[in-house]
């Protein structure tokens, strides 16, 4: 535990230092690969205004690890690192879940009311509805963090109950990455054959394991609680669809309400699909681009993923529908317009082979591209020149449709 100059509590936390009492089988260590791709992707998306824990440092072992990174048999040694990484808490669906499976009934109550002591204050200690309210709580900010990660384009890689904080922050980034095309069955996970864990899948997967943090909660609660945390948890759905829906109209730079909003954005998401536009330098350049040129249909060379989504055969219908609903802004302007949506949609994150060339690096003892990265990934939404000149913005060079990730650390 350490405390800051403004007497804020952070949890400090070795990953890669060794056996633990809870290492069971495992040695205890992280390669360099997977901790260079931690330590950049936790303070990118602190960046991205994303609750995530933090990485204070990262520092190179002498140890060899020996690791079959795509389990298929093909052990090799790897450099080993250390990296100190923060949360305010470390505590998961899983460290409630697992009480409760083995009827440590007492102990999970005394854990759970440790827990809203410390990080739920507005939660009163007396109140007999508190595990209703940290519930409540729990839902809402769960549906809160994966409508962000989505408005981002992130897929967490393993999204099970042992990796979903109960603080609702992004935490064990393991086989992550930042989807490129725009594609619903993006699998960040080499591992994941099944798909368990697709981008498109991770609202419905907030929602299983929500549904198990409420069945480790029963024990604890009457029928009339147990009834009321139901229809809690039935609210989650349009919770996360409202807010995935603000987050989406706040990165097309829609003020107010309009009643055709919701497709408007369902439109814009399948003409991205169907051209495999980029995700992200879509919505960066659509907060580039003037409403004119969008107007004549003049698409800049700089511009290009909206020249890939402007191949479709709908794309001047969406822009018709886009800009009549731009002009129903009230007090705004085309220049206020694109400000505002340079706030919100960045022109720089973590792809796979940025990180990978990052690594690649750093396994020879250059740290030049990891200090590159954590510098521009902390401006995130500026046009940076050291940025651009690595390419950053640029579209992915032909050989980063080959890279694999997998759960292997």
């Amino acid at each position: 535990m350490g405390v800051t100059r403004r007497g804020e509590r952070w949890e400090l936390q070795l990953k890669g230092s060794g056996k633990t009492p809870y290492s069971r089988n495992g040695d205890g260590r992280a390669v360099l690969r997977s901790s260079v791709r931690e330590f950049l992707c936790s303070e990118a998306m602190h960046y991205l205004g994303i609750p995530t824990s933090r990485a204070a440092s990262l520092v190179v072992s002498d140890d060899d690890v020996w690791r079959d990174q795509f389990y298929n048999g093909n052990i090799k040694k790897e450099r080993g690192a250390i990296v100190l990484r923060l949360a305010k808490s470390w505590f998961r669906i899983g460290s409630l879940e697992i009480l409760a499976h083995s009827g440590e009934l007492d102990l999970l109550r005394r854990l759970l009311d440790f827990i809203i002591q410390e990080h739920f204050p507005s939660i009163a200690m007396n109140d007999s509805n508190r595990y209703l309210e940290f519930f409540s709580t729990v839902m809402s900010e769960t549906a809160n963090l994966i409508s962000l990660w989505m408005s981002v384009g992130f897929a967490h890689g393993v999204c099970n109950t042992d990796n979903f904080s109960l603080l609702s922050i992004t935490i064990d980034y393991g086989p992550f990455g930042f989807m490129e095309s725009y594609d619903p069955n993006f699998v960040p996970n080499t591992s994941d054959d099944e798909r368990r864990y697709k981008i498109g899948n991770q609202a419905s997967v907030g929602l299983f394991n929500l549904s198990k943090l409420l069945q480790a909660l029963k024990p604890l609660l009457d029928p009339r609680q147990k009834q009321l945390a139901s229809q809690i948890l039935e609210g989650y759905g349009e919770h996360y669809y409202s807010r995935f829906t603000e987050l989406f109209k706040t990165k097309l730079g829609l003020l107010g309400e309009k009643e055709n909003d919701n497709y408007l954005i369902a439109f814009l998401l399948k003409i991205m699909e169907d051209t495999k536009a980029d995700f992200t330098m879509t919505f960066r350049e659509l907060s580039e681009i003037t409403a004119d040129q969008l107007k004549e249909l003049h698409i800049p060379e700089e511009f290009w993923a909206l020249q890939d989504l402007g191949k479709h055969k709908l794309f001047s219908e969406w822009v018709t529908m886009y800009l009549l609903r731009l002009k129903s802004n009230n007090n705004d302007s085309d220049a206020k317009r694109r400000t505002r949506m340079a706030t919100v949609n960045p022109r720089y994150i973590l792809r796979n082979w940025m990180a990978e060339s990052a690594v690649q690096k750093a396994n020879l003892n250059d740290f030049s591209e990891v200090q590159l990265l954590e510098q521009v990934l902390q401006h995130p939404f500026q046009r940076q020149e050291a940025a651009e000149r690595a390419g950053y913005s640029l579209r992915p060079p032909a050989w980063a449709k080959h890279l694999k990730v997998s759960c292997s650390s």
